[in-house]
């Protein structure tokens, strides 16, 4: 399909405002898929370039179509719940099913962006449901308010339960185990985090990293045992052991090129060893190798099992033995809640005394039984287990509704199977403000943030003055968990927001604040708008001035001396170095990010106390050598260095030196002092493009264009040859 910017094909998202009072209808118009208005998505291969431009980029036509055949159910609309189902609507996959029994509370309000002060004693997903559905028309979304059955299970290919009991998890993630469906669940109290997969046996897995196959030219190549192939030492290979590679262009071990990946293994930056090579014949030179991405299989333990034989991703190797450790304290805390009826209080001492006794006995008769665990962090994990925190909530559920992308696609390596997070490095040192009684609930919508840190730290926080610059796709994140954190609701609190851009369709894919009729709006104030929808207390001030020296007359000193902080969501360095500087000039905190593709990047820049953003760089991109560009290019990126520097040489480098000719008195003077052969070579380029070969008529100019494209694709050519 060609890239267009007309609209999508007509299809209304379906949304069933009666999803809560007949349990057998709302199955079957959430269920019976075949006749959901979403089924043009679902069949129809093809996929909206303009919307979903930058996803397929890094995921691919083939993944997308697989996605858009994918119908994923949802239950529990918590902000954790919501955070998921909105970044798979934005996915764009084929249907999503919203599910929850609950009615909202106040508590809710901390994190479910989707939910208002009014909507207070409804249902969560009916409630959830029309906002939810404004952000993809492509993806029918509907609801079910009934409890779970294990025959609308089966109508999905990915069920993803959050904050669910553990006798639930057990029981619908071992039916989704015996009926080959995708299962997921996930959990957030207060500052931790939990996530486990199960895709069930044999998920097959295209691509596991989905970077680009990489390629070198051959130097040499064995004829024995080993086979040691020998890469050129402009570059090292990149190759890892058990890695697939295929061979073209070699001369002599003519067997090689064309041949079925073969599986090798390292020996040096430059050389790997394919195995026996004496039945081939003799090499001779010349060759390229070329890694072959192979499927990879992945058998998954059902969640039972996994209790019992578990099996982490580590998120942070300084906390090596702490998942092992959550592992049981997950369990000990279902356990607690069910004899208990309810979660321990904020620093209750004697709930966290209880939650302990729970979990040594847990662990006595579990199979995965830790030997060593410190009582504190189990008192801090029972401290914290109310807590309703978006940002936590923003990263697992980002973090799970990836897993499901991945269950859906079958590209990436799937998280296998346990992830634990905690973030206890938030909590100040000093923990003695931190009581029961400034901890406890106030029927206030930030209940759940002061179930962590308590009601000074939430004054603090309401009446921060922070700069957001850049209101793109982290910029409405990071604007969305400020305004369910209450940042700048406070009498003092501000919140200021600048983008000089313009919202565009291929923006509604992941800027998640914007809605089709906001295209050609000013992006800050469309988000600042969209930020009080979601909490009316927060005063922003939408901006649309670029940041730099000539908006200094507004970004002034008085302007910068009144702030608390400085948030960078930009797309380029010049500004991220620029707002920088103005931080360390200001002695001002800055929290920097960014992204690309499928990596991030997050740097916190505390005054005095870490280095700035501009102090270190990153690491330069793999530079290619001149010689190998001119007289043997191998790869697509030498084709593309090679124009880029004809491009820069002709139209850029040449024509900035005659300029420099023309207007600067010191040019000669500067000129004839360079070494060698330095001021010649450049006095020829400037009588070439001033004298030998300016165009004086529009015929000229086709002439010297036909001149040029001979010499570049012709004569060079033949030359080369």
């Amino acid at each position: 399909m060609s890239c267009s910017n007309r609209s999508p094909p007509v299809k209304r998202a379906r949304i069933d405002t009666n999803c809560s009072d007949n349990s057998s209808q709302d199955i079957n118009s959430t269920s019976d898929f075949e006749n959901m208005d979403g089924i043009k998505n679902g069949s129809s291969d093809e996929i909206d370039e303009s919307l979903y431009n930058r996803q397929l980029y890094v995921l691919g036509h083939e993944a997308m179509r697989k996605m858009a055949h994918s119908n994923i159910l949802v239950s529990g609309l918590s902000g954790l719940g919501v955070e998921i189902a909105k970044n798979i609507v934005l996915g764009g996959v084929k249907s999503v099913t919203i599910h929850d029994t609950r009615k909202v509370t106040w508590f809710d309000l901390s994190s479910q962006f989707f939910l208002r002060e009014g909507d207070v004693g409804k249902n969560r997903a009916e409630v959830t449901l029309p906002r939810l559905s404004e952000l993809n028309r492509y993806v029918s979304v509907s609801c079910n308010t009934e409890p779970l059955t294990e025959d609308l299970l089966k109508k999905f290919q990915v069920v993803v339960l959050t904050n669910a009991s553990l006798d639930d998890q057990i029981r619908f993630g071992e039916l989704c185990h015996n009926n080959n469906i995708k299962f997921i669940s996930t959990s957030t109290y207060g500052l931790f985090g939990h996530l486990f997969c199960d895709f069930g046996d044999g998920f097959v897995v295209s691509d596991i990293d989905g970077e680009q196959p990489l390629s070198c030219m051959v130097a040499d190549i064995e004829r024995s045992e080993q086979g040691v192939v020998a890469c050129l030492d402009e570059n090292r290979h990149g190759f890892s052991d058990g890695d697939y590679v295929t061979f073209s262009e070699v001369k002599g071990m003519v067997e090689l090129n064309g041949c079925t990946p073969i599986k090798i293994k390292v020996i040096g930056p430059y050389t790997f060893s394919l195995g026996d090579t004496r039945k081939f014949s003799e090499y001779v030179q010349g060759g390229v190798v070329t890694q072959v991405k192979m499927p990879k299989t992945f058998n998954f333990k059902s969640i039972k099992q996994s209790l019992e034989e578990p099996e982490f991703v580590i998120t942070d190797f300084a906390k090596y033995d702490r998942p092992a450790v959550l592992h049981i304290a997950y369990q000990a805390l279902h356990h607690f809640e069910k004899k208990n009826g309810r979660l321990p209080k904020p620093r209750c001492k004697a709930d966290a005394e209880a939650f302990v006794a729970v979990f040594k006995e847990v662990n006595q008769q579990s199979k995965a039984k830790v030997d060593d665990f410190s009582d504190e962090l189990l008192h801090e994990f029972a401290y914290s287990a109310q807590g309703n925190l978006c940002p936590i909530q923003a990263f697992i559920g980002g973090v799970a509704a990836q897993e499901v992308m991945k269950a859906c696609s079958g590209k990436f390596s799937p998280l296998f199977q346990h992830l634990h997070f905690d973030a206890l490095e938030c909590l100040p040192k000093d923990r003695n403000s931190l009581t029961e009684e400034a901890c406890a609930q106030k029927n206030s919508r930030y209940d759940g943030q002061i179930a962590v840190f308590g009601d000074h730290y939430q004054d603090i926080l309401q009446n921060l003055r922070y700069f957001l610059v850049g209101a793109g796709a982290i910029g409405c994140e990071m604007l969305k968990n400020w305004a369910m954190m209450g940042v700048g609701t406070g009498e003092r609190g501000q919140v200021f927001i600048t983008d000089m851009d313009h919202i565009e369709k291929s923006n509604l894919n992941r800027q998640f604040l914007f809605r089709p009729a906001d295209v050609d709006k000013p992006k800050s104030s469309t988000a600042a708008r969209a930020a009080r929808d979601m909490n009316p207390s927060i005063k922003i001030d939408s901006r649309e001035d670029r940041v730099g020296p000539d908006t200094e007359n507004i970004f002034t000193d008085h302007f910068f001396e009144g702030l608390d902080g400085v948030a960078n969501a930009l797309d380029n360095i010049d500004a991220r170095l620029y707002m920088d500087r103005r931080c360390v000039y200001y002695c001002k905190p800055l929290l920097e990010s960014g992204t690309l593709g499928t990596k991030g990047n997050v740097q916190v820049v505390i005054p005095h106390l870490t280095e700035s953003y501009s102090s270190s760089q990153d690491q330069p991109e793999k530079s290619i050598p001149s010689c190998t560009v001119k007289n043997f290019p191998n790869a697509i990126e030498h084709t593309l260095q090679w124009a880029r520097e004809e491009f820069d040489k002709e139209y850029r480098d040449d024509a900035e030196t005659a300029s420099q000719y023309i207007t600067d008195a010191k040019f000669m003077e500067r000129t004839l002092k360079m070494q060698g052969s330095q001021p010649l070579d450049i006095l020829e380029t400037v009588k070439r493009i001033l004298v030998d070969e300016r165009p004086k008529t529009f015929e000229e100019c086709v002439k010297l264009a036909r001149h040029m494209f001979a010499k570049l694709h012709q004569q060079d050519q033949t030359t080369a040859v």
